[in-house]
């Protein structure tokens, strides 16, 4: 992996490319490449034929990725939600504890992940930084899917990382907030009742129209299919999204909590 990375940095580097330029042309940010450069990322075979096109290269990389070996980037516990995500008709996500991890800015998930216990390695923060922010290719697609979060209030103050990330992350919910499909809606501290006290989780509708529910505990996580559970976490999600903020209201609230008049 090393060495296929350096074979990458020196074509990149003999076309005149930076890092930067080379992950928009083929759709991963700029902190994938430094990870795929440094040996700590696989290179994915359809990006390496991208790489190979763009670089005039005759298919090296393309045969390289295929003999790489199997890394996991994502914890074997978080793939479901992963693959799912990228395929869905639509999301609906709640959560109480941090942004979701498909609204989150780069400094805030890196926060995230300093904050985990056990802790990770330099290394493995940067490579699961780049990984969620990759993620967030999904709520820009060309055929854009519906995409419903629920947040609750606390998050908004909890000052994860320190109260420059937080501003800058609530800034970026506000800018997310405008993007097609997107909705974003607070959940009033002041409720007297919560529909969801139980914790986090997302539901998901395939291109077939499934209906998947997607949940994590500390040590774990569990895709549900069996229809009852769905309908239940439906219910409830249809009841979160009842007492929230409207999205006219949430972007009000976001722009307050940055200090804007």
């Amino acid at each position: 992996m090393k060495m296929v990375g350096e074979q990458l940095a020196v074509c990149r580097v003999a076309t005149g490319l930076t890092q930067k330029e080379l992950g928009k042309r083929v759709g991963l940010q700029e902190e994938s490449i430094a990870s795929i450069e440094q040996g700590r990322r696989p290179l994915m075979p359809d990006v390496a034929e991208l790489m190979d096109q763009i670089l005039g290269l005759p298919g090296v990389l393309t045969v390289a990725a295929h003999k790489m070996p199997h890394i996991d980037v994502i914890p074997a516990w978080a793939e479901p939600l992963i693959n799912l995500e990228q395929k869905a008709a639509a999301l609906s996500s709640y959560e109480n504890q941090v942004i979701p991890g498909l609204l989150q800015t780069k400094a805030y998930t890196q926060a995230v992940f300093h904050s985990r216990v056990p802790l990770y390695a330099d290394s493995e923060i940067a490579d699961q930084t780049a990984a969620r922010i990759d993620r967030q290719s999904t709520l820009r697609r060309e055929k854009p899917m519906l995409a419903s979060f629920v947040i609750w209030e606390p998050v908004l103050t909890c000052p994860l990382g320190g109260r420059e990330v937080l501003d800058e992350q609530l800034r970026y919910l506000l800018s997310c907030s405008e993007l097609t499909g997107v909705s974003i809606q607070i959940l009033p501290l002041n409720r007297v009742r919560h529909p969801a006290l139980d914790g986090p989780f997302v539901l998901l509708e395939t291109p077939d129209h499934q209906h998947i529910a997607y949940l994590e505990t500390h040590r774990g996580s569990l895709v549900v299919s069996d229809l009852d559970e769905v309908s239940i976490l439906s219910q409830k999600y249809a009841m979160l999204r009842t007492q929230a903020l409207n999205p006219e209201e949430t972007r009000d609230l976001l722009k307050r909590l940055l200090g804007d008049p």
